[in-house]
């Protein structure tokens, strides 16, 4: 083994014991050897390629990185990751995978060495850029097994898509520019007639999707995706998901030590899901600022417990329109295609079960204790009844 690997392993360790000294002092000798620039890169590259293989995808390795450290590692992270895909032809990358680089800008910028060139970019000493970037092999090197949703890096193939996934682009690309819409404007009016809109696009493609998939030759089988659950109040953000993939026949398993939640169901469900998600929790933050800050009758901020409240609040009521919304759905487009939709959709929620059933055998569900606050709690239950989540009528949620 070389001097600098030696060192490399030594900061490792010293991370590992939490011996500050130590990881300084290996650090510091580390960035005078001249070939520290390329073996750890190498290094970090071996270890991201291990990601790969025990079921991480990008975007959960750029989020860990900025969650447990800083978001300069999680500008590292990207631009290491995109060093290491350069080694696989782009045909055997799941176009998810494609997707979520694209998403994070994952790019590989710079000519020559990387820690030379992240070291100008940031106008940082040598010592804390590669000290930084030992941070993130750090946490790399000690990540858990994640559950397999997408063949990794190297492995995907091309194949014909099912016909229910083969248009998905095109729709859920509309469907989020009428969202993006809805939540620029200042007008409740435009808001919900852009948000109708979306609803009704997804209505129409979740129920053809399914209905596709009922013939022969559909078979699209359940997938999974990753959604970070942020801080603050976790918690009600996860049971708001929670309840958004349960109205839309998707299962949530949460995993809160590493920020994120899985989600199973089909590509119809899944997307919709993530994109509403994240339209609610845009309009359950404005709703939040506008209620301002609130304190105890001795002047003492109980902003924690009240902004706790109203999101627990706001997600509870969410989750009780969007099931009354799903049942109104299907039994009016039950009606106008003459089907029973529910035994349609009856086999893929237990396709769906299944799926968790298999990827996830040891799931232990448990409640988790809040904090109360009256008027919180009051005032997210309104806003959830404010929230836009389509026309009020029957076509408000895909069924």
């Amino acid at each position: 083994m070389s001097k600098t690997n030696e060192l490399i392993g030594a900061a490792m360790e010293a991370l590992a014991r939490e011996d500050q000294a130590a990881f300084d002092s290996a650090a510091a000798f580390l960035a005078d050897r001249d070939d520290a620039d390329r073996v750890l890169v190498e290094v970090v590259t071996r270890a991201i390629s291990g990601l790969w293989r025990n079921g991480w995808q990008p975007a959960d390795v750029v989020r860990i990185a900025a969650r447990r450290l800083t978001d300069w590692h999680g500008r590292t992270a990207a631009d290491l990751i995109a060093w290491e895909m350069r080694a696989y032809a782009p045909a055997t990358v799941d176009e998810r995978w494609r997707d979520q680089l694209a998403g994070l800008e994952a790019a590989v910028w710079w000519k020559g060495g990387y820690l030379a060139a992240r070291q100008a970019r940031d106008g940082a000493g040598r010592l804390v850029t590669v000290s930084g970037v030992l941070e993130l092999l750090g946490l790399l090197t000690g990540l858990p097994r994640l559950e397999t949703l997408s063949p990794p890096p190297g492995a995907a193939r091309r194949t014909v898509q099912p016909r229910s996934h083969a248009v998905s682009e095109k729709t859920f690309a509309r469907v989020r520019a009428l969202l993006a819409k809805a939540e620029s404007t200042t007008y409740e009016a435009e808001a919900e007639t852009f948000t109708s809109a979306a609803q009704s696009l997804m209505a129409k493609y979740s129920i053809d999707a399914a209905m596709l998939d009922a013939q022969p030759g559909g078979g699209e089988a359940p997938a999974g995706i990753r959604v970070g659950i942020d801080a603050p109040y976790e918690q009600p953000k996860a049971v708001l998901l929670h309840l958004i993939a349960e109205a839309n026949r998707c299962r949530v398993i949460w995993s809160k030590e590493l920020g994120f939640a899985t989600v199973l169901g089909f590509w119809a469900d899944l997307s919709w899901v993530e994109v509403l998600f994240t339209s609610l929790l845009v309009q359950a933050q404005t709703a939040l600022v506008n209620s301002g800050t609130k304190k105890h009758g001795t002047g003492r901020s109980r902003n924690k417990t009240f902004r706790q409240s109203f999101l627990s609040a706001f997600a509870s009521r969410i989750g009780e329109r969007l099931a009354e919304a799903t049942a109104a759905a299907i039994s009016q487009e039950s009606a106008s295609r003459g089907t029973d939709l529910v035994r349609v959709l009856a086999p893929r929620e237990q396709e769906v079960e299944q799926a968790v059933e298999r990827m996830f055998p040891n799931l232990v569900s448990h409640a988790v204790r809040t904090s109360w606050d009256r008027e919180g709690w009051a005032a997210g239950s309104t806003a959830a009844d404010q929230a836009s989540l389509g026309a009020r009528d029957r076509q408000r949620l895909s069924p």
